[in-house]
């Protein structure tokens, strides 16, 4: 059985994203190298060093499934239809959004809360990790005990403001 994993690119001061829910100054490593990492099915290329390469190469290939929270569904505009890594996606949420309301989406909406939407995730995940995904959705494995790591990737910048990781 794989693990439970939370990962993340985080500033000096503990953020996650701005106060514009925009991670693009933290994710900027993910662009700033020589190696090409298509995700998913290519529709975005990552450019990172080598040693970044294999990091990210071992993380998404090792993940059989993403939980993550309704916001962050929201603020990714659904990742243009699909699942960020080639992995089924559980968003966790207290309604689901009638237009994904339908048999062949491809998100699992969970209204039971994180520990069910786990609990489904490794019943796809296989010997996979299962990656959370969204601070919130981080928070409520950490308190329900049900993370075995968290992964983070942390870039030497000052955000000042915006969505931390460790907020409650």
């Amino acid at each position: 059985m794989g693990k439970i994993v939370a990962g993340f690119t985080m500033s000096l001061d503990g953020f996650i994203a701005d106060a514009h829910d925009e991670v693009g100054g933290i994710m900027r490593w993910y662009f700033s190298g020589d190696n090409e990492m298509p995700v998913s099915d290519g529709a975005m290329v990552f450019k990172v060093s080598p040693a970044s390469a294999a990091i990210l190469h071992e993380r998404f290939n090792n993940t059989g499934a993403i939980v993550t929270g309704r916001r962050d569904f929201d603020v990714s505009k659904a990742w243009g239809g699909k699942s960020p890594l080639p992995a089924p996606i559980f968003i966790v949420t207290h309604r689901i959004p009638q237009e994904w309301a339908h048999a062949d989406s491809p998100f699992t909406f969970v209204t039971d809360g994180v520990a069910s939407a786990i609990e489904q995730a490794r019943q796809v995940a296989g010997d996979k990790h299962i990656t959370i995904g969204s601070s919130t959705t981080v928070q409520q494995a950490l308190q329900a005990g049900l993370l075995d790591e968290i992964e983070i990737d942390l870039v030497p910048i000052l955000l000042g403001s915006g969505v931390r990781l460790f907020d409650h």
